[in-house]
């Protein structure tokens, strides 16, 4: 008795072509079921038969020796594979796989083998779920034949709307002899010579099948591979086309979840669907689709606080049909369905129109899989972690905040800084909701994307728990850092990711770096990295001793060579070496609030020597206002300078020798920040108005740029009050409508204050000042309150 083969011609991940595959093999009872995928993947099949495995999912197959060569076979629950799949299983009888290996496709040199880089079956899934993705679409050209100029709504229409038949082998017969006209007629792939090699290989695999005594043998494949398989050449004609195929690498193949998101993504390992969770309605939903999913559509926006009623869906209901009959249409497809939606429920509004198409036609459904899935150590500690952790990953993106006290959050703060430094963003950094100023808090936006199932693998080489693969990327990236700001940011990340056995090796990197680099700009850039570090001790119990010794080593190399280094700099090496400035002084000031002796005293004195240097005649050996300007500023924030002094210096940078651009500069520096002291210092917006006034008109417009962009710093109410005050009248005394002084300051009661204040900010108490202004100690920020 010969073999039986019935072709089941399908469009990958289409939920007509699903319901009718699940027809045609009830139908055929078949003892076999050969499926377009590679056969690498048939020791792993039967893991989709347990509970456990929830699509979406996709086989990922990649090459042992290196992981980044991988490809993707994504399923989704209305693929037609993977129905063909769960009969096949829960009928008991063989599943087989018949594409071209993945060991082929994975070759140096390779023959594609189905499942390229975006990770689509056949290579193609495009646009709505495509047969293939070819030039001369075989859809299109169907569509055009029969009248249609969409040939997505054709085939909805004709297909994926359609309910099984009385005979469930009639679509695919008609499909077959279409796509076998097209054939006839020279259409052929995009890549003919890889779906020759395809089709030779699935056929030598029905012909296996045969060989094995299977009699009803069911072969689900894509349909354009329908005509090619139909009838069988000679065997010696395939294996004739199968010689020149490449040579093999070793591949591993597992199970990895996957999600409607990355269904619906064109680019990257997606498969093309623009509309997977409209799909999965279509395919789950056994009656009429179109009233549940409007009602989901109500309960979303009534979620987001849109006025949305039952009358709203009834409504809905109505016109979505009403526009289906109107454009031919059998039944009311996802056009007319968002049509409803825009018109009905978000009155017009695109954008909670979109909305609904991130949410539900698009959806972010994530799959499982079963703990037995092949999986590198590497995946197993991680699948560990997150379990221990109750950390588990999601697709819908979400906030975490965590609050570094507990043993838990610090945990997973750790995991998710390890990951990070594994190239698994799953977690990213974030502004935190909750108002904290303290180090112990921290927040991240989670989002788990099914592509970190590649970057897992390729993480293993550096080790099979997270924390040692961690630890050996860690070591390995500072090896090959050839920038001194690379190695403190891998310093900062080790410290938080709690990388004790790694810190050592990465820190003889960075003071043999340090030691060899002469650029201060570079040094300082370098700074506030390792000094952000030394704050975590606090937290996370990381001994900081070698690291606050290479920090207090480059601030002292910064206080020596900062003055010349800021000489002769343009406008941009200017603004840039500003942020610096910025930077250092706050880094220094932790630095000296965590003990490093005379520091504070050394910066101080780096500053008021940039502070005295003024421009030359010519650039060459000059040092810009703008640094000089904020010198000034910082010793004056920082109680070196008394508000008299800074007056005078001013007055001398705005005296009429000064060149105005350099003045104008001067003035920006100065005023960055914070323009309040203009307020409280009326001798200082005396000068600064009585210098503006006498700027020639010929110079005018060339500070003026300048100045708007100082001034447009400034906060808005110091702008209107400075813009009042020289409105009101001179500026050489009392501004106009000066209050009268209150009582002279008790400074005992102010004394007794100081001891609650300084415990409300965690500082030591100071002891009080006689005679003198009131202060407490310094904060993190290096300034006096």
């Amino acid at each position: 008795m010969s073999a039986e083969v019935t072709l089941l011609g399908v469009r990958h991940h289409g939920p007509g072509s699903a319901r009718a595959v699940a027809a045609a093999l009830e139908a055929l009872q078949p003892d076999a079921v050969l499926i377009e995928g590679p056969p690498e993947a048939d020791p792993i099949v039967a893991l989709a038969a347990g509970k456990d495995m929830v699509p979406p999912v996709a086989l990922l197959a990649h090459a042992v020796d290196d992981p980044a060569r991988a490809a993707f076979w994504p399923y989704a629950e209305f693929s037609p594979e993977w129905v063909a799949i769960r009969y096949g299983l829960d009928a008991e009888v063989p599943v087989r796989f018949i594409d071209l290996p993945a060991a082929y496709g994975l070759a140096p040199d390779p023959v594609e083998d189905g499942a390229s880089e975006d990770g689509a079956v056949d290579g193609g899934a495009a646009g709505d779920g495509a047969v293939e993705d070819r030039p001369g679409d075989p859809i299109a050209l169907l569509a055009e034949a029969a009248g249609h100029d969409d040939p997505e709504r054709w085939w909805e229409d004709v297909i994926e709307h359609r309910a099984p038949g009385t005979d469930p082998l009639a679509p695919f017969a008609a499909v077959a002899e279409a796509m076998t006209a097209l054939r006839e007629a020279g259409v052929a792939g995009s890549e003919a010579r890889r779906d020759d090699l395809r089709e030779a290989y699935m056929r030598q695999q029905i012909r296996a099948a045969k060989r094995a005594g299977h009699r009803r043998i069911a072969v689900v494949c894509g349909a354009f591979h329908v005509p090619a398989l139909a009838v069988l050449p000679t065997v010696a004609h395939d294996r004739a086309l199968l010689a020149g195929l490449p040579k093999k690498v070793r591949t591993d193949i597992t199970w990895v979840p996957w999600t409607h998101r990355r269904l619906s993504q064109l680019s990257g390992y997606g498969a093309g669907i623009v509309s997977p969770g409209w799909y999965h309605h279509l395919f789950a939903e056994p009656g009429d689709p179109l009233p549940k999913w409007l009602t989901r559509a109500a309960e979303l926006l009534r979620a987001e606080d849109h006025p949305v009623s039952s009358a709203h869906v009834i409504e809905a209901v109505r016109l979505a049909r009403t526009l289906a009959v109107m454009r031919g249409r059998p039944l009311a497809g996802l056009t007319e369905t968002l049509d409803a939606v825009r018109s009905v429920m978000c009155d017009g509004s695109d954008v909670a129109l979109e909305l609904v198409r991130d949410r539900l036609v698009i959806g972010d459904a994530l799959g499982e899989v079963p703990d037995g899935a092949p999986a590198v150590p590497l995946q197993r500690d991680l699948a560990r972690l997150q379990r221990s952790l109750r950390l588990k990953p999601e697709a819908e993106p979400r906030e975490l905040d965590l609050d570094l006290r507990k043993e838990n959050d610090a945990a997973r703060s750790r995991l998710l800084h390890r990951l990070r430094l594994l190239g698994i963003d799953w977690g990213v950094p974030a502004r935190s909701t909750v108002n904290s100023t303290g180090t112990f808090r921290e927040s991240w936006w989670l989002c788990w994307q099914p592509d970190f199932a590649v970057r897992i693998v390729e993480a293993a080489q550096w080790g099979t728990t997270v924390e040692d693969a961690a630890a050996g990327k860690a070591v390995g990236t500072a090896r090959a850092a050839v920038e001194l700001a690379e190695l403190t940011a891998l310093v900062e990340t080790c410290l938080l990711a709690g990388l004790s056995g790694a810190l050592p090796a990465v820190m003889r990197v960075l003071a043999d770096c340090a030691a060899l680099d002469t650029d201060v700009a570079r040094l300082a850039g370098a700074l506030p990295a390792l000094v952000r570090a030394l704050r975590y001790g606090d937290v996370r119990g990381t001994d900081g001793d070698a690291l606050g010794e290479v920090a207090t080593g480059l601030a002292d190399r910064i206080c020596v060579g900062l003055p010349p280094a800021c000489t002769g700099l343009d406008a941009d090496g200017a603004s840039a070496m500003r942020g610096h400035l910025d930077e250092v002084h706050g880094a220094i000031g932790l630095l000296d609030a965590d003990g490093a002796a005379g520091l504070a005293d050394r910066w101080a004195g780096t500053l008021g020597s940039l502070a005295r240097r003024e421009p030359a005649a010519g650039p060459a050996d000059g040092v810009p206002g703008l640094l000089r300007g904020r010198a000034v500023r910082l010793l004056l924030d920082d109680g070196r300078l008394d508000s008299a002094e800074a007056g005078r210096r001013m007055g001398l940078v705005l005296s009429a020798a000064s060149a105005p651009a350099d003045a104008a500069g001067w003035v920006e520096g100065f005023l960055t920040g914070g323009g309040a002291l203009l307020l409280h210092d009326p001798r200082l917006l005396g000068l600064l108005d009585a210098w503006l006034t006498a700027v020639p008109a010929e110079v005018f417009t060339d500070v003026l740029p300048l100045l708007r962009r100082t001034f447009a710093g400034l906060e808005a109410g110091v702008r209107n009050t400075v813009g009042s005050r020289v409105a009101a009248g001179p500026l050489d005394g009392e501004p106009a409508g000066a209050v009268e002084p209150g009582p002279a300051l008790d400074r005992a009661r102010a004394d007794a204050a100081v001891p609650v204040v300084a415990l409300l900010l965690g500082l030591p108490a100071a002891p009080a000042h006689p005679g003198g202004p009131v202060r407490i100690p310094r904060q993190a920020s290096g300034r006096d309150t």
